[in-house]
Formats: structure tokens, C-alpha cells, sequence
């Protein structure tokens, strides 16, 4: 019975562990790669990177963004770009070109929730095209469907 609650005790501690992690990587403010701003004038813009991480993106997202849409894939524990937006933008597009890597995108925005893209149509690239984003700095996560995938790819955004 010792031994029951001893090995109960253990993982109740390691979910407490990823729980607190999960939150922590979340949390985090700085990039691997670059970093870009839309405003009034420009409307568009075109990051590089690379693929590669370890992280699931589940483990680190609960598994849906906020319109139920799921978060797949594997990153890193930071996030791959920092997007400011200096005003609301009605709708925006976000796409991945990998040249037909498996792909994956998460947004977290300033106030913490998510969006999650996967396959673009028959493509394997990621997209996300949105409506109502606030002003604020998004992290953004591009994911590879497996662990460790390297790949560069291009990530462009397109405000309406």
C-alpha cells in the first residue's frame, strides 16, 4: 500500500512539473529567429526559420486553440517569431512555406490565447487566416509533425 501511494505521489508531482513547464514556455518573450511588425502602412511581411524542435506542441497547448482547432506537431520550447501588431488588423494570413514539409503554426496572442493551423488545402504547409487580432506582440511556434524534422521554411503574413 506504501508503495501505491509513493508511485502516486511521484506522478502527481511530474504532472504538477509539466504543468508548471508548459506554463512557463509559454511565458517566454524572446525568439529563435526574427521577429516582425505590421501596422497602417505595412501590411505584409517574410520571416525565415527552421524546423527542428522536440516540445509536443500539445503537451504545451492542451491540444486546441480557442475555436477547437488542434495543435499538432513538435518545436521548440521558445517561440520561432515574435509578431507585434501596433493596431487591431480585421484579418490576417499566416502561411508557411516549407516546399511541402509537414508543417505546423501556433499563435499565442497577447492576452494568452491561442490559434492553431495545420495543412494548407492538399499541401502539407501550415496556414492560419484569422479575423480580430488586437494589437499586441503574438509568439509564434512553426512546428514539424515529427520530432527533430529539421527543415527551413519562410513564414508570411498578410494583413486585409
Amino acid at each position: 500500500m506504501a508503495s501505491l501511494i509513493r508511485s502516486i505521489a511521484i506522478a502527481t508531482t511530474l504532472i504538477i512539473s509539466s504543468v508548471v513547464s508548459a506554463t512557463i514556455v509559454m511565458a517566454e518573450a524572446t525568439a529563435n529567429f526574427d521577429g516582425f511588425t505590421l501596422d497602417s502602412t505595412k501590411k505584409t511581411a517574410s520571416v525565415g526559420g527552421s524546423t527542428g524542435g522536440t516540445v509536443s506542441i500539445p503537451a504545451i497547448t492542451g491540444g486546441s486553440d480557442r475555436s477547437g482547432n488542434k495543435c499538432l506537431g513538435f518545436g521548440d520550447s521558445k517561440p520561432d517569431h515574435l509578431m507585434t501588431l501596433t493596431q487591431a488588423i480585421p484579418k490576417l494570413n499566416l502561411k508557411v512555406n516549407s516546399s511541402g514539409r509537414d508543417t505546423t503554426i501556433v499563435i499565442q496572442g497577447p492576452d494568452g490565447e491561442l490559434r492553431c493551423g495545420d495543412d494548407t488545402g492538399s499541401k502539407k504547409d501550415a496556414s492560419f487566416s484569422g479575423s480580430n487580432w488586437s494589437a499586441g506582440t503574438y509568439k509564434i511556434w512553426v512546428g514539424s509533425m515529427d520530432p527533430g524534422d529539421r527543415g527551413s521554411y519562410r513564414l508570411s503574413a498578410q494583413a486585409e
